[in-house]
């Protein structure tokens, strides 16, 4: 494994030589800057605590601490000193900090699960040893390409829960919120490591889920049991592999599938292989004993199309047609079913719908009020939030940056920040001096250019340590992350 050291960007291996003679000491701050999505003002913390698990403490024993100075200085000066020159793997620095056998850091965050105010410092880290100021800032790329990922997704996840929930409240009178979302985003993700972060967001939200290493990943870092509590969910379904194999009679591969395969439970199945109008005018209601008979519930997912279309009906299309009506229509005529307390209409039990393709939050927004308007209660269509969702998202989606805001050098404060004259203002300004992060009703905000000693003053700072000195301070469960999030999950 890679030494941790040169796990950076090339131009922070000279820093240590390029700060400001004299300086003991460096505090930076992690702050989402902006929103580029819209209706998402706040940014959930989560993720920072794998990070911490992980690469602070695990990796950096394993590849640095614990191995011999030798080897880990050699690699590290072979590999600089080839690249950038003699002068820029000097090597006294990481010597000395392989002598004290620890990283000399300190991270205080917002407890995870927390909603951040655009703007509002999230995380704080500073060196707890005079000698390593240069630490602080050295970790920015190592840290930021870990965390900005789970944050962004669970901040979108968490919008997607709002939209169900807003319609969930008009609409429905019983049902699972926690299941209306699926993650299906796995095999749109660049790495393991990228699925298992966006996929562990998608839970804190909702249950479902196609993405089995999220389960795992949630389990080693973050203290949950899926033999003990509910973590995710997954579903039996079929692709269109299976339902290739059985070449153009898909009667057969219904018939099969519902009472041979899976007689009972929930089972999905992908039905756009050939002709979805098809399969739900035609092919169902040939079934419809054998399904209203079942134990457990046929699901019909289409995977083509415009979801809204698709779901709730085309407005433009023939009123004697099927594309008019949409799939939770359709089912109604073939299933029926009941109208709920709140006079919305509720699919047979025994029948459902998914969508998992094209998802987005503007296109589930959509769908919920189609169903709404045509008298169906939200609850009739489950959404499968893949890639589309979750992989169209940078850094800069909430504009994540840690910038140095305090310094000590030749032992007086300064407060240091940016403030480039070619920017608006709202972007790469940075906060000054020491921070505070408070909260002021359901907004979570800040004051800056304080002294270290003036933040120590106020007592009721967010900001917690939960990490010092190569060693975990505080540890979050799942559960307590999922209950600050949402009030009860």
């Amino acid at each position: 494994m890679l030494n941790p050291m040169l796990l950076t960007d090339f131009y922070k291996t000279i820093h240590h030589l390029c700060y400001a003679p004299g300086m003991t000491k460096l505090v930076s701050y992690w702050t989402p800057r902006m929103s580029r999505r819209e209706d998402m003002s706040k940014v959930v913390m989560f993720g920072l605590q794998p990070f911490i698990k992980k690469y602070l403490i695990q990796y950096f024993n394993e590849n640095f601490f614990n191995k011999p100075k030798e080897a880990v200085i050699s690699e590290y000066k072979r590999l600089i000193s080839k690249t950038m020159g003699t002068i820029a793997a000097d090597t006294s620095h990481i010597e000395a900090l392989h002598d004290l056998g620890f990283l000399p850091i300190q991270i205080k965050a917002v407890e995870e699960g927390t909603r951040v105010n655009i703007k509002t410092p999230m995380i704080e880290i500073t060196n707890t040893h005079d000698d390593f100021p240069w630490l602080v800032n050295y970790l920015e790329t190592f840290m930021s390409c870990n965390i900005w990922q789970p944050m962004t997704s669970a901040t979108i996840a968490f919008r997607y829960r709002q939209i169900i929930e807003k319609y969930f409240a008009i609409t429905v009178d019983k049902g699972d919120i926690r299941r209306a979302c699926g993650d299906f985003s796995m095999r749109g993700f660049s790495s393991l490591e990228s699925a298992e972060l966006s996929g562990a967001a998608h839970l804190l939200s909702f249950l479902g889920t196609a993405t089995i290493p999220a389960i795992s990943y949630l389990e080693e870092y973050y203290n949950c049991n899926v033999e003990e509590e509910l973590v995710g969910l997954g579903t039996p379904s079929t692709e269109h592999s299976v339902m290739c194999s059985y070449g153009e009679d898909e009667f057969e591969a219904y018939r099969r599938l519902i009472t041979e395969v899976f007689p009972s439970g929930v089972l999905s199945i992908v039905s756009d292989t050939y002709d979805y109008w098809q399969v739900i005018t035609d092919i169902l209601p040939k079934l419809k004993e054998d399904i209203l008979n079942r134990d457990g519930k046929v699901v019909i997912r289409g995977d083509s199309g415009d979801p809204v279309k698709i779901i709730c009906g085309d407005k433009n299309a023939a009123k004697d047609s099927d594309e008019y009506k949409g799939t939770v229509e359709l089912l109604w005529d073939i299933f029926g079913g009941e109208i709920n307390s709140k006079d919305y209409k509720v699919l047979n039990s025994k029948i459902g719908t998914i969508y998992g393709d094209s998802i987005t939050v503007e296109r589930c927004e959509e769908i919920c009020k189609g169903l709404e308007e045509k008298g169906f209660a939200v609850s009739n269509c489950i959404f499968g939030i893949g890639s589309y969702t979750y992989q169209y998202n940078t850094r800069d989606t909430f504009g994540f940056a840690l910038k140095a805001t305090h310094a000590v050098i030749n032992g007086k404060e300064k407060f240091i920040f940016k403030d480039p004259k070619t920017d608006d203002g709202n972007f790469k300004k940075s906060q000054k001096g020491m921070c505070y992060v408070y909260r002021d009703g359901l907004d979570v905000l800040y004051k800056d250019e304080l002294t270290i000693y003036e933040q120590e003053k106020l007592k009721d700072n967010l900001l917690q340590v939960v990490f010092k000195d190569g060693k975990l301070i505080k540890d979050y469960s799942l559960a307590e992350i999922r209950n600050r999030l949402h009030g009860s999950f």
